[in-house]
């Protein structure tokens, strides 16, 4: 709509083409920034951080370059088939977020039990059971061909659509996460710590004690 109005008004071309690219930039550097969100946490947090510690400085940014391209290989087909129209795909986009980061976010913070094998557990949980509702719907990885997994019927679970089953799955992870965490070992101490200045900020001591 934001593109179209200035045709809808008839304003001149010029003005109509400095909308577009305004439009066209914003989709561009926010397409950027994501890309690289997602490389940095795959070659950092997930291959540095959990899977090869020692890995180099020139591992971490050819594992960062190989992660890009595979996130552009993947927008690009999910691009050129869309598994719904622009708002529906937008809301798959958050709920496969909200079954997945939403929970370990906000256990990490009011939850200084839960733990690195709970938020994993948990996130693998909420969007597992978020994508096999999808695909049940969509079909696998969004080819039609492949839709309705195992026969069920379109929204089987309590009337719920799939694209707002990402809440569903944010219940799930929720539970296990919780359900981990309490059966492994807890976080060390200084971690502890870290959550409760989180919460409590420093000189507010004060206020929260009354």
């Amino acid at each position: 709509m934001v593109l179209a109005n200035p045709e809808i008004a008839g304003l001149p071309n010029w003005v109509i083409a400095l909308v577009a690219a305004g439009g066209l930039a914003a989709a561009l550097s926010t397409a950027a920034g994501l890309l690289l969100a997602i490389s940095s946490a795959i070659s950092h947090d997930l291959l540095k951080g959990v899977f090869k510690p020692d890995v180099t400085e020139q591992q971490e940014l050819l594992a960062s370059r190989i992660a890009m391209a595979f996130a552009i290989l993947l927008a690009g087909y999910l691009g050129f088939n869309p598994p719904d129209f622009a708002a529906g795909t937008v809301a798959l986009a958050f709920g496969l977020a909200a079954s997945s980061i939403f929970p370990a976010l906000m256990m990490g913070i009011f939850n200084k039990r839960m733990n690195k094998e709970g938020a994993i557990a948990g996130m693998v949980a909420g969007i597992g059971v978020t994508l096999l509702y999808v695909f049940q719907h969509k079909g696998i990885m969004f080819i039609a061909s492949t839709s309705y997994l195992g026969g069920m019927p379109e929204n089987w679970f309590l009337g719920i659509e799939p694209n707002a089953f990402g809440a569903i799955g944010a219940l799930v992870n929720f539970g296990v996460a919780y359900v981990v965490s309490h059966m492994t070992a807890a976080p060390p101490e200084h971690i502890q710590h870290i959550v409760e200045d989180i919460r409590v900020p420093h000189g507010a001591g004060e206020a929260i004690s009354h």
